[in-house]
């Protein structure tokens, strides 16, 4: 247990029967009245974003969050297959869970699988990744006018804009957090 004065960024919290991540928090101390806290909160099950006020001093529960290193294995339809690389145990998780980060897996990657006691909650992706270009228009000669930049597609099927010089079989990097290109690997 701790209270809304306890609250720090990235801290996990039960209420309501939910679990959420603290995004922000922002403590008020008005001129009349008592003093209270505002926070927006992430959904760790649905991944919506939540504004809400505490008293100053409520009591929240906390929530322990596992993460574990994990390989993606392959996909199996909409299921996801992630082995653990210390026990080889498998699991599985939809892709309804995996809406964001299915663009950026592929086969071999390692990642971090959070639970919640044995709820899976979702996987934690690299900061960046090395993708193969399998589509894109070829870049012309001489065209290296600044900023300029097309539609390419990621060997996962992801769409993102690449600069002109890019072209299909060369590897980029990706960042995971925007879905956008970082630089030619």
């Amino acid at each position: 247990m701790i209270t809304s004065n306890d609250f720090k960024t990235g801290l996990t919290i039960q209420h309501e029967g939910n679990l959420y991540q603290i995004i922000e928090f922002q403590h008020v101390k008005p001129g009349k009245g008592s003093a209270f806290v505002r926070s927006k909160l992430r959904n760790l099950r649905t991944g919506a974003i939540v504004d809400k006020t505490w008293r100053a001093g409520e009591k929240v529960e906390t929530a322990m969050i596992e993460r574990r290193p994990m390989q993606f294995i392959y996909a199996d339809g909409p299921l996801y297959v992630f082995m653990s690389k210390e026990t080889y145990e498998q699991i599985e998780i939809n892709e309804t869970q995996l809406e964001e980060e299915k663009k950026f897996l592929v086969e071999g990657m390692d990642v971090e699988v959070r639970f919640h006691e044995a709820e899976i909650l979702g996987v934690d992706l690299p900061e960046k990744v090395t993708l193969t270009i399998t589509e894109t228009v070829p870049g012309v000669r001489g065209n290296t006018a600044a900023h300029t930049t097309k539609d390419a597609t990621l060997e996962t099927g992801h769409t993102l804009q690449v600069p002109m010089f890019i072209n299909e079989g060369d590897k980029i990097v990706v960042n995971t957090a925007t879905g956008k290109y970082s630089t030619k690997a």
